[in-house]
């Protein structure tokens, strides 16, 4: 008996632990590796979310704005002289003609400012006034509310010669255009 105690203790006791070791250690190794696959899945996913609500909300909001585009589209669409000219007149009719006189309005040929260095169409026009700081300022300030593609781009105030109460103003503005 004594003969056999080593082959015994050999494949009957020591194989089978290391056996059972290297099994145990395997499985560990995989459930690791298995734990750290779910937690990158699980941070992918969240993101993925985040992505796909957030792209919904953008979504959304276009959708409410959609009103707000058609009506940009065809402001930039119109002839801008003329709905400049329409809404100066609009804008002049509730105002004093005693504080307020459109002396000028051209539209120089080619692009200027901004205009001349974008891609985007634009065009320039000029227009001079005569009329009381306050009264001028509701009505630049009217019309660039009607027309918010205009931008203004450049502002000359001189003293009027015949009256001190009034000023003239010549304004220019960039037009972004369709």
């Amino acid at each position: 008996m004594h003969l056999y105690r080593q082959p015994i203790v050999l494949f009957g006791i020591i194989i089978p632990t290391i056996a059972a070791a290297l099994v145990v250690g395997i499985f560990f190794m995989m459930k690791s590796k298995m734990d750290e696959s779910f937690e990158n899945k699980k941070t992918t996913f969240k993101s993925y979310e985040a992505g796909r609500l957030s792209g919904f909300e953008i979504e959304a909001q276009v959708g409410r704005q959609r009103d707000h585009i058609n009506r940009w589209k065809t402001q930039l669409s119109q002839e801008t002289a003329s709905a400049v000219t329409t809404n100066l007149r609009e804008i002049s009719e509730h105002l004093s003609s005693k504080e307020i006189q459109q002396t000028a309005f051209e539209r120089p040929s080619g692009k200027g400012g901004f205009g001349s260095i974008s891609a985007q169409g634009s065009s320039q026009i000029r227009i001079a006034f005569r009329g009381t700081f306050r009264t001028m300022q509701r009505a630049f300030l009217e019309l660039e509310t009607r027309m918010p593609q205009l931008q203004l781009q450049e502002l000359r105030i001189d003293p009027s010669s015949n009256t001190s109460s009034l000023l003239n103003f010549q304004v220019t503005y960039n037009a972004w255009e369709n």
